[in-house]
């Protein structure tokens, strides 16, 4: 079962920045946790006590499950993508609820990064409106999306549990029902039933997270079981969401091929056929991070025997100047050829958008 909802959020304090109140959602939020303990700090980026946390897994999962910030998002451009969605939506949120060891997203709140809600989701809405009246429709069918410019809106969490503190996320599927030429997109790996009730009308996908459950354990920390996200696809189907699976991150190991073809004849089962009709994927192979596997390992070792392997993956440096390893140039492009031969072989139904 999925972690529940008490044990992945429990929030005892909320760091805010002075402005949080004089907006609807700030409220909204405060007022869901009102014995939480509230410190006000001077930007949601500048806080502290969250720094210093990357030494014990102990100290992480308790400030990712009590720890709450809130923040007024400044910046609200969309910004092009091309890959999984035409463009990258201002986020309403950053950090998650969950610790999965390969995450990328821990910055600058220590590596815990709890979650940090924004609470100007009115602005946030009415840019993406705006961006969204300029673009006019969609010219041609893409790998993307047949009709529709597609935005992402969970780049920096998991909106599934952002859903579990405000309405930020309810507001947002309705944003985009009523936008004629845009739809949202989002990958999650938690199962949040609430979502059922949103009425997204064909406007939202909704992303699936998958991976072989036996590496999952290991590295997708309090995240819901693979056989828990795959048999909720049809549920979000029937409520009006386009569902598609990312398997992602693919990891290589010994017998991976064959998890994964475990993992493809689940998946196959455990859906119905309107499910498998508009099943798409993407395929993302692992991008490790050099400071994050040594935070790894003081706390997960164990993930880093799958994570870091030098002798398959080589370094390359990221646009914001951290070392990241990437499996090896020649090498990837074979590995990820056999990856699709495999998905064609056990789920021939389901179309490759985006490999990388």
């Amino acid at each position: 079962m999925s972690p529940a909802p008490a044990r992945l959020l429990d929030i005892d304090t909320i760091y805010l920045e002075p402005a949080v109140e004089a907006h609807p959602r700030g409220r909204e939020i405060l007022a869901r946790f009102p014995q939480a303990r509230r410190i006000e700090v001077p930007s949601h980026w500048n806080i502290p006590e969250l720094h210093g946390n990357a030494g014990s897994v102990e100290d992480w999962v308790r400030i990712k499950r009590s720890t709450l910030v809130l923040g007024v998002k400044k910046g609200l451009t969309s910004r092009p993508n091309g890959r999984s969605a035409h463009f990258i939506a201002p986020s309403s949120s950053n950090g998650c609820a969950m610790a999965c060891a390969y995450c990328y997203v821990p910055r600058r709140k220590g590596y815990a990064n709890p979650i940090t809600l924004f609470v100007n989701t009115d602005g946030i809405g009415r840019a993406i409106r705006r961006h969204a009246a300029a673009q006019g429709p969609l010219p041609a069918p893409d790998q993307i999306d047949d009709r529709f410019f597609v935005y992402d809106i969970g780049e920096n969490g998991d909106l599934s549990v952002d859903a579990l503190a405000c309405d930020s996320v309810r507001d947002l599927v309705a944003l985009f029902r009523n936008i004629p030429n845009a739809k949202a997109s989002f990958a999650t790996k938690f199962v949040n039933p609430d979502l059922l009730a949103y009425a997204p009308e064909g406007k939202t996908r909704i992303r699936f997270s998958l991976m072989p459950e036996r590496i999952a354990r290991v590295v997708d920390v309090r995240t819901s079981p693979m056989a828990e996200r795959i048999a909720a696809i049809d549920a979000f189907v029937a409520a009006g969401y386009e569902v598609h699976a990312n398997f992602s991150p693919v990891i290589l190991y010994e017998g991976w091929e064959e998890d994964w073809r475990a993992l493809f004849r689940a998946l196959d089962a455990g859906i119905g056929p309107a499910a498998r009709a508009q099943l798409k994927a993407e395929i993302i192979f692992l991008t490790h991070n050099a400071a994050l596997h040594d935070v790894n390992l003081r706390w997960h070792p164990k993930a880093e025997a799958l994570l870091w392997r030098p002798d398959i993956q080589e370094t390359k440096r990221s646009e914001g100047g951290m070392e990241n390893l990437r499996y090896r140039t020649g090498w990837k492009g074979r590995w990820l050829a056999r990856f699709k031969a495999l998905l064609a072989e056990e789920l021939p139904a389901c179309g490759v958008r985006y490999a990388f």
